[in-house]
């Protein structure tokens, strides 16, 4: 691709589509880091929360995927990095519009799934925590907590509201997971460079690698503040309406 002789050419050279998200993803980042207190004030109102909270809105299924966290610049330079690497090259070959659709389905699939995931691990999840703080066995507490919830006790229920409302995900990275999986599914055999890998691994098995890790990840609670399902989610997602276009033979048309 040419980028053009000027400084600003590369930026002119990227589709619309993928520019705009990019400009949307950082005006709403910038907005998080700017203004005092708004970062909070956005989480709650945009971020990803779960179903029952008393901050859950529907419209959040789609809003968390533009807000990422303010206080870490490596969540938004990776997404948007990878949007501009792999984004422009699918919005060149499929069209703005087919690129657009296969974007936000990707984001809206990997919040139904995280959405699917909290709503099978939340209870374990409340159990061990205040278990370990008790000094007692997750069974034991689980019966003091069904118990308390079948009698109706507000104290209880309250605390668990509270619980249930600092459980929140923000960011792209289930639409980019898709992005990819688009990409290796596109190119299979196109060969890319990790940072500390210096020979070249084809696109299929890369994205399968990702795949692969962010599963082991998620069962294992490794690095719990990510949402591993939820970037597997979008892959999933993606991966059926790329198997949808290919069946019809128009993967690699608009």
């Amino acid at each position: 691709m040419n980028y053009g002789s000027n400084s600003g050419g590369w930026w002119r050279s990227i589709p619309p589509v993928t520019k705009n998200l990019i400009l949307i993803n950082l005006i709403v980042w910038l907005a998080e880091i700017l203004v005092p207190g708004f970062s909070k004030t956005l989480v709650n109102l945009l971020g990803l929360h779960i179903f029952g909270s008393t901050h859950f809105n529907p419209a959040q299924i789609f809003t968390y995927m533009f807000m990422h966290d303010p206080h870490s610049p490596a969540h938004i330079l990776f997404n948007m990095f990878s949007l501009w690497m792999f984004g422009r090259i699918l919005e060149q070959v499929w069209g703005g519009k087919r690129f657009l659709t296969f974007y936000l389905v990707c984001g809206v699939g990997a919040a139904l799934v995280q959405e699917g995931v909290w709503e099978l691990t939340w209870k374990s999840e409340y159990v061990d925590g205040i278990a370990k703080l008790n000094g007692l066995t997750s069974e034991h507490m689980k019966t003091i907590v069904d118990a308390a919830l079948a009698s109706g006790d507000a104290k209880w229920i309250e605390a668990i509201a509270d619980f249930k409302s600092m459980m929140v995900t923000i960011g792209a990275s289930g639409a980019i997971y898709g992005i990819l999986l688009g990409f290796a599914f596109t190119f299979p055999d196109m060969p890319l460079y990790l940072f500390f890998i210096p020979v070249p691994i084809k696109a299929k098995y890369m994205v399968i690698g990702y795949g692969v890790i962010e599963f082991f990840l998620g069962v294992s609670g490794t690095m719990s503040t990510v949402a591993h399902f939820a970037h597997l989610g979008g892959m999933i997602f993606g991966f059926f309406i790329l198997l949808y276009w290919k069946k019809k033979g128009t993967l690699h048309r608009f």
